[in-house]
């Protein structure tokens, strides 16, 4: 799909709220309603917008602790990597892991409520798939985080 500079101007509004009514977002956009909705799903079924989500603040919800966790292996086969991939999305603390160039082999991005629920996690992930190196840097402040994309 070519997505125009209006599509571009709706799915700037509705990264920043995607709650808006189809009224607010139309003004917004300089569109009526029914040709926002329109676009909207067309933009749904071409698979640009995969799905809408609320974002909760990790620490009111008990999970103030934001953790990158580097993973060297020395395997590299596929059923090790399906099982890695299986033990990654089973563990629900774990928000993204990333296949990664260079001397690292995965990225991987979690919220924890604390030092020993980061232990359950590490404990959790080292029984069900064998690395070489775990290495856990634990964020101190968060200066930028976005779930936007630019366009």
């Amino acid at each position: 799909m070519e997505m125009d500079q209006t599509d571009r101007r709706i799915l700037q509004q509705m990264q920043l709220n995607s709650d808006l009514s189809l009224d607010a977002l139309g003004e917004a956009v300089s569109l009526s309603r029914n040709a926002c909705w329109r676009r909207i799903k067309l933009l749904t079924e071409a698979g640009i917008i995969k799905r809408k989500v609320a974002l909760l603040d990790a620490e009111a919800v008990g999970l103030p602790l934001s953790v990158i966790i580097q993973v060297r292996t020395d395997q590299h086969d596929t059923n090790w990597s399906a099982k890695f991939a299986k033990a990654t999305r089973s563990i629900p603390q774990i928000q993204g892991v990333y296949r990664m160039s260079g001397d690292l082999d995965y990225l991987i991005r979690a919220r924890v409520a604390d030092m020993k629920d980061y232990d359950r996690l590490y404990q959790k992930l080292t029984a069900s798939v064998s690395l070489a190196d775990v290495s856990a840097s634990f964020v101190m402040e968060e200066i930028k985080e976005t779930t936007a994309l630019p366009l």
